[in-house]
């Protein structure tokens, strides 16, 4: 491959991550969108997350079919079950159960901590030995959203934590486990099955429990255009974009673009919600992303950090 080619390809890999990040950032403000609050609720946290995950789950077995995708061997049926339960299921049940009664933009803070999360769970599973600053950048960015969290406590609730705060961080803990199992099978079935087939193994439970759940009274039309964005973009195609740039500009370039997910979900809170950005909000999101970048950093070997910096 040409210097002038290879550079062509970075840039798009570049691009095509920001999109995916972007459309990531939307989930967001398009789940709230879909569920409502809890003084004006419009479709059921449970079923938005079936549903979305049924939409998605048949345009991946559409896909799937079409380009003629082999079975997942017997060894892989296990990690992409827990990746199932962890991408398709319980983040997005977590998340929309919490929107209900807290902001995107107070939402996009605690979920900043995802990348770091996930370099935790896999530096634990993994058994990896990672730096003592990575470890202290955990602590850190943990003590930031819980110091944001007791700052934005209700007053009902006094100086504690809200309960959304804590469905948001098992959220984000079972985001990061589910991309831990299903990074195992990706170099077996390819970035872009696996997301398609953790969606088709949930279609069993996910198709039926969506038509149960129907909702039984009118719903504005807006939250059902926010439960097609969830199953369409958040669930399915924002994925072949994010991982069709990874593969193009490189993991470790690429992959600093998801850093920019919580500031894209406090910006489109503003049109679509109405939401306002607050000086509290945008500066803590940017103390946690700055805690996120130096603990990936942290957390790499010397060669990728130096990868990085290239």
């Amino acid at each position: 491959m040409s210097t002038s080619t290879h550079a062509r390809d970075q840039r798009l890999g570049l691009w095509l991550g920001i999109l995916g990040v972007a459309v990531f950032g939307i989930t967001l403000p398009a789940t709230r969108l879909a569920t409502g609050t809890a003084e004006a609720p419009q479709l059921s946290p449970w079923f938005v997350t079936l549903g979305r995950a049924a939409l998605a789950g048949l345009l991946s077995a559409v896909f799937l079919l079409v380009t003629r995708s082999p079975l997942p061997q017997r060894r892989h049926w296990r990690p992409l079950a827990f990746a199932t339960l962890g991408n398709a299921l319980g983040y997005p049940l977590l998340l929309a159960l919490a929107l209900r009664t807290v902001t995107a933009g107070h939402a996009a803070v605690v979920t900043a901590l995802l990348p770091l999360v996930t370099a935790v769970i896999a530096a634990l599973v993994l058994r990896q030995r990672a730096h003592w600053g990575f470890w202290l950048c955990a602590v850190a960015g943990s003590a930031l959203v819980i110091v944001f969290s007791l700052l934005r406590a209700s007053p009902q609730g006094g100086f504690g934590l809200d309960p959304a705060d804590l469905l948001l961080v098992g959220g984000v803990v079972a985001a990061s486990a589910g991309y831990i199992y299903g990074a195992q099978v990706t170099p077996a079935l390819g970035a872009e099955r696996v997301i398609c087939w953790v969606c088709v193994l949930a279609l069993p439970v996910t198709l039926p429990a969506t038509f149960v759940l129907w909702p039984a009274t009118p719903v504005a039309p807006v939250a059902w255009a926010g439960l097609v964005y969830l199953g369409v973009f958040s669930m399915w195609a924002g994925f072949f974009a994010w991982y069709r740039g990874l593969a193009l500009g490189g993991a470790l370039r690429v992959s600093q673009a998801q850093l920019l997910q919580p500031f894209f979900s406090i910006l489109a809170a503003v049109p679509i919600l109405g939401e306002r950005i607050d000086a509290m909000t945008l500066g803590f999101a940017l103390a946690v992303v700055a805690t996120v970048l130096l603990g990936k950093k942290l957390a790499q070997p010397p060669a990728a950090a130096r990868a990085i910096a290239d």
